[in-house]
């Protein structure tokens, strides 16, 4: 019974981590970001999407770049936090989803 306590609390326990893996993934995506669109359009500033002197293209393909390397970013952040916890834990930091060396082999 303790073990299942423990279960419970965890993703509470583990959402101060994340919250701070965000911040701290948002941050690297957005230098990644003005990076990226440096290399791509040799220009300092990315067009906003009221940008009234730029095209419908560049301000979409900004977006979708944008949005691109702010969801890998995300994603590693939220992985690596969760791997770390189970690892120092043995269990993972969402009810219900995934399981260490699940169905689909896990432990990737």
């Amino acid at each position: 019974m303790p073990k299942k306590r423990k279960k419970l609390k965890l993703p509470l326990a583990y959402k101060p981590l994340g919250f701070a893996l965000g911040w701290a993934s948002g941050a690297l995506a957005g230098l990644a970001f003005e990076a990226a669109w440096k290399a791509v359009r040799h220009e300092e500033d990315a067009p906003d999407a009221l940008d009234k002197d730029r095209g419908w293209g560049e301000v979409l393909l900004a977006a979708a770049l944008q949005g691109a390397l702010f969801a890998v970013a995300r994603s590693a952040a939220d992985r690596t936090g969760a791997k770390a916890v189970e690892r120092s834990t043995g269990v993972w930091p969402s009810p219900g989803k995934g399981k260490s060396k699940g169905i689909r082999g896990g432990g990737s």
